[in-house]
């Protein structure tokens, strides 16, 4: 077997209009609409599919809840801007600035939490 890549992952949510808005507004992220009125996040060529907490698409992990994600995203844009992003929306940093290895090598980061306290880091990676 040769995994390529990743097409998607799952966040469990308790109010599904307060997590669009937030990846919307704040990260940049599109809201798409599919199937039977499901939503999910896109951005490049990937999505995060949301599930409604107590109404969870089947099949989905075994502990699914809110807040029990732990999501790394990359950016091309400069960890001051994305700051000062984060601070216009009043977003509390948990932690960082920081360096960081990902999965390309150095990035510098930020994490802060989403509206269900999902950790959520931005990097970008030092080469670029």
């Amino acid at each position: 077997m040769n995994i390529t890549g990743l097409d998607h992952i799952v966040f469990t949510v308790r109010d599904m209009e307060r997590t669009c808005d937030f990846y919307r507004r704040i990260l940049g992220m599109e809201i798409a609409t599919f199937g039977d009125d499901r939503r999910a996040l896109t951005f490049g060529n990937q999505k995060i599919n949301l599930h409604q907490a107590g109404n969870e698409i089947t099949p989905n992990a075994r502990a699914a809840g809110p807040g029990t994600a732990d999501v790394c995203f990359v950016t091309d844009t400069p960890i001051d801007d994305v700051l000062a992003t984060l601070g216009e929306f009043l977003v509390e940093i948990e932690l960082g600035p920081m360096p960081q290895t990902g999965a390309r090598g150095a990035m510098t980061s930020v994490y802060f939490r989403d509206p269900d306290e999902n950790l959520v880091e931005i990097a970008r990676y030092d080469d670029e």
